[in-house]
């Protein structure tokens, strides 16, 4: 009995750091530059069964589909380019500059993206130069699949950070 209340003592004290959000790894970190914007997002990683160089069929990423989150409201969404467009009109492209594992085999990696477009007049993303994805759930489909041109959807989740200089 005296084991049981320890365990059931612990166990709140075990969870509390592995829920914290994990620090940056060193490769996506984009000194310089001042958060504009975080936001959490839902929805799926699109993927395309393909031919490879091999000839095989294998998934290949073909696009995101997500919802963007913040402050409990959806502010835009985010799709193929990469694009993240807002609310208030204003959106930009990315490309992919560096990339650090998930934290489990099933995450999609964690990304920092260079912003190569600008797009709207204006608004929340008019300076952003850097994205960051973090905090991946979800997403990945890896392997074989048996035939050309299906699709499946991988259901994820992450956290955009938006960033400009300064």
């Amino acid at each position: 009995m005296r084991l049981i209340t320890t365990t059931i003592l612990l166990l709140p004290l075990l969870a509390g750091p592995a829920l914290a959000a994990d620090p940056i790894p060193d490769a996506l970190a984009a000194p310089g530059t001042t958060p504009v914007l975080t936001a959490h997002a839902e929805g799926d990683q699109i993927y395309e069964c393909k031919a490879g160089a091999d000839g095989k069929l294998a998934w290949t990423f073909r696009e995101p589909k997500a919802t963007l989150i913040a402050d409990g409201k959806i502010v835009g969404k985010h799709y193929a380019g990469p694009s993240w467009e807002l609310t208030d009109g204003s959106a930009v492209v990315g490309k992919a500059a560096a990339n650090a594992p998930g934290k489990t085999a099933n995450d999609v990696a964690w990304l920092k993206l260079d912003v190569t477009t600008h797009r709207g007049n204006g608004g929340t993303l008019a300076d952003v130069t850097t994205v960051q994805r973090l905090n991946t759930v979800g997403g990945k489909l890896d392997g074989a699949c048996e035939r050309a041109g299906d699709t499946r959807a991988m259901p994820y989740t992450a956290d955009y950070v938006f960033l400009r200089k300064g």
